[in-house]
């Protein structure tokens, strides 16, 4: 399976734009596999250096968690702010506290607006962004999380260290003999 919306302006990203390599990531705030992902991901990120630019795409499986659904739309209340990725990070560093008290907890430690940021994780428009963010996963093949795509494929190796750099380097390679591009518009 290929991913289906490309990467592009809305998504959040870590790393450079021009990296050889993208990964994205369906993702769920409240999944035990995520947070088992999450180390592992991050640790990806230090060794790949400028070869690897990561995304996170929100997958939130309400069915069974909860909690996802709400984690998700602080995540991109607290973008709103340019804070994404702290609350990323925060909120799978400390993925037993995700009632909307212990979100807003986190806003405050990030030093956010908590009205805005309130107003925000609550609002129609970022319910939406999560939705979308869902349904592009759905389209894309993804039917839990994690769900990794290297460069628009998708990963359907282990979500282990060696195996996922593997596949990355393997990836870049091919860029560099100019096989594939690295998934973006």
């Amino acid at each position: 399976m290929e991913l289906t919306i490309p990467v592009n302006n809305r998504d959040h990203n870590r790393g450079k734009e021009n990296a050889p390599v993208t990964l994205v990531e369906y993702g769920d705030f409240e999944c035990p596999d995520c947070k088992y992902a999450y180390p592992i991901i991050k640790e990806l990120q230090k060794l790949e250096g400028n070869k690897l630019r990561f995304v996170f795409r929100n997958f939130p499986l309400s069915q069974i968690h909860r909690y996802a659904f709400g984690a998700a739309c602080a995540a991109e209340a607290a973008g709103r702010q340019g804070k994404f990725w702290e609350m990323h990070d925060l909120i799978f560093e400390n993925q037993s506290f995700l009632e909307e008290t212990d979100l807003l907890d986190h806003a405050k430690d990030l030093s956010m607006d908590i009205q805005l940021f309130t107003k925000d994780m609550k609002s129609k428009e970022i319910s939406e962004e999560v939705k979308e963010d869902f349904m592009g996963g759905i389209r894309s093949g993804v039917n839990g999380t994690p769900t990794f795509f290297i460069n628009g494929n998708k990963y359907n190796g282990l979500c282990e260290l060696n195996f996922l750099r593997e596949e990355i380097e393997m990836a870049a390679r091919l860029v560099k003999k100019g096989g594939f591009t690295n998934g973006s518009v």
